[in-house]
């Protein structure tokens, strides 16, 4: 598995993990719960978004994912 393929996994990874947080949040009535779930989604947003950007460097600089036309 490449290096890009891996961060791909993770992106993925990170991207489910946000939307359960975020799911958990519109589940629960108690404020505490639903506070710290918003907060843990934001942050997977977060990585999810360094992870994407980490992506889509690593396809610009490797030449496996640059287009030879």
């Amino acid at each position: 598995m490449t290096t890009a393929n891996k961060l791909e996994q993770a992106l993925a990874s990170a991207k489910g993990l946000a939307a359960d947080l975020k799911t958990f949040s519109m589940d629960t009535n108690d404020q505490n719960a639903k506070q710290m779930f918003n907060m843990l989604s934001t942050n997977a947003d977060n990585i999810a978004q360094m992870l994407q950007n980490r992506v889509n460097f690593v396809k610009s600089e490797e030449p496996q994912y640059n287009q030879q036309q």
